[in-house]
């Protein structure tokens, strides 16, 4: 079911109340991490970081609205500065581009051909880019919301299964619009009466060699599906929050970033699930509340291990090691 605009507007209002009251922060063991290890060059227009992924050669791409807030209405004119930057593991900057193309991208994923597909909340598009940045594809019609097929409401993310494309339509529509790879509409999950059940604003989606997983942000849970659209698991532990991001790392364990508290307080909390979907380890990757303000909006794993982190509030991508978070288990 469509979301409307003052809908929306009486979820922040709600969400501002409550952040200034309800039980404790959790506490959980600080991760150590490097916040400067992207070299930006002096005078580059870098900031409103919304998304991360890694492609086969190791390469970090970071997408940002280089200094656009998000506001409503949404304007319509393209941002002019470049919008995707890819860094090596080192920080290095090696390219940038997405300049006068995007005006409010959201979500970025790179296919298994090391293609980058993009999420454009305001062009109600989702956008197919060479590595090096040329535009290949684009589904749904630009600037115009819709519920019908092809159609989307503020699209979030994007990830991929042999032959297709998931997007979760992730703000209005509240479904996961599913595509071949040419960008011709097959179906769709989790609207009213569908096998995959509802969802309520799913944030992000990606896959493994078995299992889909969708962060249902505002659930507040993590749906497991089978690659045909079935629902499998769904993940919600006692005590946890809004999932803003989940990411399979292999071995059946699944990284989830939670974005805001079970009363709507900003954060960055880890959590790692087994298979089974029980807690592996919960850590912290935020700033200290005390001093400034994380929203962990978006993860990504690379081979070695490293994690990559987009804070949106601290406007920073953060880099650490997985092996290294979470001290305490939870059992």
């Amino acid at each position: 079911m469509a979301r409307s605009t003052s809908n929306l507007l009486a979820v922040a209002a709600a969400l501002a109340l409550a952040a200034c009251s309800g039980p404790g922060r959790e506490d959980a063991p600080r991760v150590e991490m490097d916040a400067d290890w992207a070299q930006v060059p002096e005078g580059t227009a870098y900031g409103e970081l919304s998304a991360v992924d890694v492609d086969s050669h190791g390469h970090i791409f970071v997408l940002h609205r280089a200094g656009r807030e998000w506001k409503e209405p949404f304007p319509t004119d393209p941002i002019a500065e470049p919008t995707v930057f890819m860094f090596a593991a080192n920080g290095k900057l090696l390219g940038k581009w997405g300049a006068d193309t995007l005006v409010m991208p959201h979500g970025l994923s790179v296919d298994d051909e090391d293609r980058v597909w993009i999420t454009d909340v305001a062009r109600e598009q989702v956008l197919r880019f060479s590595h090096e940045g040329a535009e290949e594809l684009a589904l749904g019609e630009r600037g115009v919301t819709g519920q019908g097929d092809g159609q989307f409401g503020r699209p979030a993310d994007i990830a991929f299964l042999p032959g297709k494309v998931l997007v979760a339509d992730g703000y209005l529509n509240d479904r996961i619009a599913v595509f071949d790879r040419e960008g011709n509409f097959l179906e769709s999950w989790g609207e009213e009466g569908s096998a995959a059940g509802e969802f309520d604003l799913p944030h992000s989606v990606a896959t493994d060699a078995n299992r889909v997983y969708i962060a249902d942000r505002e659930n507040g849970r993590v749906q497991v599906l089978t690659h045909a659209g079935e629902p499998f698991a769904s993940w919600k532990p006692r005590g946890t929050g809004h999932p803003y991001s989940a990411k399979p790392i292999g071995g059946g364990y699944v990284l989830v970033i939670e974005g805001r508290d079970g009363v709507g307080r900003y954060g960055a909390i880890g959590r790692l699930y087994r298979e089974d979907g029980s807690l592996d380890r919960i850590f912290d990757a935020g700033v200290d509340p005390r001093t400034g303000t994380s929203l962990g909006h978006d993860i990504a794993v690379a081979r070695d291990g490293s994690v990559y982190m987009v804070d949106n509030k601290a406007n920073r991508v953060v880099k650490f090691e997985l092996a290294a978070a979470g001290l305490e288990t939870s059992e």
